[in-house]
C-alpha cells in the first residue's frame, strides 16, 4: 500500500510516525503502513456468499449458502487471539460481509477487544438502517468497491443497477457519520474511467480511495490478459498522481492510495527527485519505513472456513486452520517453507529473480507481489511481471 497523497502531497512526514514509536498498537490508522513491528492487519473473508458476480473475484463467491463457515463463536475466538497477538485491524470481507447477520455483533466484539473494525463491501446492501447499526458498533471505516462509472461497474459486477445501489450505500454511511471510501481495481476495461472516479470523489465528498493494481488470483487469474501493459501502468499512476495533487490544490485533501504494486513507491520518489528534492528525501525515509510488500508479514487472511493465508490472494495455499491452531501460532510457525520465505524473502528472490536481483529498490518494495510472480512464472521467487520500472530506473545492467 502506497499512500500517494501522503507522500506526493506532503500530508505525512517521517516525524509523524516516529512520534508514536512506529508501534502498531499506538499508530493512528492512516500511519499503520509505517509501523516497525508489522503486526498483521487481518482480512477475514467471513463468508463466501455474495449478491453480485464480479469477474475479478478472488474468492470465487456465489449467491448461495456455503457450508463450513466459521460460526459467531469461532469468529469471536479468532478476534480474541488476534487482539492478544496485537493485530491492530480486523477487516471483515467476503464474499459480501453484510450478508452475515452477525456482522454488527462481531464488529462490536472486535472494538471491545481494542481492534479497529473495518469492512470491505460492494455497498449495495447498506441501507440507512444497516448504516445506523454499523455506526452504533463503532465501525471505523467502510470501503466500497466500484470498478468504474455506471456502465463499466455494472458490467464488472454482473448486475445492472449495482453502481447506483453502491452510491446509495455510500450516502447511507455518510448520513450516519461513518468514514467511507472507494476501492477500484485497475484493468484495461476501466482505466479510462479513472478521471471520472476522481470527479465522483469530489462531487460526493468521498474522502478516500484505494486504487488496486490487478492481482492474478481466483477468477482474476483468468484476467492476466486484462492487465495493463507496463507502459499503461506508468500512465495510470501518472494520472493518479496528477489528479491527487489537483484535488489537494483545490482544497479537497482526499486520501489516495495505490495497492498491490510497490514499484509505485520508487516511481513516485524518482518523480519527486526532479520536482522537489527536499521532499524526495523525506519520501524515501517513509518508503523505507513502509518496507514494501507485506504478504505473510503485516497483512494476513483468514478464509470463511478458518484457513490462514499470506493475504487474500493466496487462496490456493494454507498455512493451517484456526479451528485447529490459533492464528498467532500459525503466523509465527517458520517450519512452513513459504511462511519462512515470505518473512525473509530477499535471499530467495536474489537466487531466483533476474531484474529483482539487480534492483536497487529491493529493500523498498520487498520484491513486490510474490503470488503474481507464481501465477506467471510458476516460481514464487521470480520477478513480479507487473513491475513497470525500466532497466535504467532499477539500476539493471546485464553483463
Amino acid at each position: 500500500m502506497i499512500g500517494i497523497s501522503k507522500l506526493y502531497c506532503g500530508t505525512v512526514e517521517p516525524s509523524d510516525a516516529l512520534r508514536y514509536g512506529r508501534e502498531s498498537k499506538r499508530l493512528p490508522s492512516h500511519l499503520l503502513q509505517f509501523s516497525k513491528d508489522k503486526k498483521p492487519v487481518v482480512v477475514w473473508n467471513m463468508t463466501r456468499r455474495c449478491n453480485l458476480k464480479c469477474v475479478h473475484c478472488y474468492a470465487q463467491a456465489k449467491d448461495m449458502e456455503f457450508e463450513n463457515e466459521l460460526s459467531t463463536e469461532e469468529g469471536k475466538a479468532l478476534i480474541d487471539d488476534l487482539a492478544s497477538f496485537g493485530s491492530p485491524v480486523m477487516l471483515f470481507s467476503g464474499g459480501e460481509p453484510t450478508l452475515r447477520k452477525d456482522l454488527p455483533e462481531l464488529a462490536a466484539y472486535a472494538r471491545e477487544k481494542g481492534m479497529r473494525a473495518v469492512i470491505s463491501t460492494n455497498g449495495t446492501l447498506i441501507d440507512r438502517n444497516m448504516a445506523k447499526k454499523l455506526k452504533e458498533v463503532g465501525l471505523s471505516y467502510v470501503g466500497v468497491s466500484l470498478d468504474g462509472m455506471r456502465d463499466t461497474n455494472d458490467k464488472f459486477r454482473g448486475m445492472k443497477g449495482a453502481f447506483d445501489a453502491a452510491l446509495r450505500g455510500i450516502h447511507s454511511c455518510q448520513e450516519e457519520g461513518i468514514k467511507v471510501g472507494l476501492r477500484f481495481t485497475i484493468n484495461k476495461q476501466n482505466v479510462r474511467d479513472i478521471p471520472a472516479i476522481f470527479d465522483l470523489l469530489e462531487e460526493k465528498q468521498i474522502p478516500r480511495i484505494c486504487f488496486y493494481h490487478l492481482v492474478y488470483a481466483g477468477r482474476g487469474s483468468e484476467m492476466v490478459s486484462e492487465d495493463l501493459s507496463l507502459e499503461e501502468s506508468r500512465q495510470a499512476v501518472d494520472l493518479i498522481l496528477e489528479r491527487t495533487r489537483s484535488l489537494h490544490e483545490s482544497g479537497f485533501p482526499a486520501e489516495v492510495l495505490t495497492v498491490d504494486n510497490h514499484c509505485d513507491g520508487p516511481y513516485l520518489y524518482m518523480k519527486l527527485l526532479k520536482e522537489n528534492p527536499e521532499r524526495a528525501a523525506e519520501v524515501f525515509e517513509l518508503l523505507s519505513m513502509n518496507q514494501g510488500n507485506s504478504s505473510g508479514i503485516g497483512i494476513g487472511c483468514v478464509s470463511w472456513d478458518g484457513s490462514v493465508h499470506a493475504d487474500q490472494f493466496w487462496r490456493h495455499y494454507s498455512f493451517g486452520n484456526v479451528r485447529k491452531r490459533p492464528f498467532s501460532e500459525i503466523w509465527n510457525d517458520l517450519s512452513d517453507e513459504l511462511m519462512a520465505g515470505l518473512k525473509n524473502r530477499k535471499p530467495l528472490i536474489k537466487a531466483h529473480g533476474d531484474r529483482c536481483t539487480r534492483c536497487k529498490w529491493l529493500d523498498v518494495c520487498n520484491g513486490n507481489f510474490r503470488v503474481r510472480a507464481e501465477a506467471v512464472h510458476g516460481n514464487v521467487w521470480a520477478d513480479d511481471p507487473a513491475c513497470y520500472l525500466t532497466k535504467e530506473e532499477i539500476g539493471y545492467y546485464k553483463e
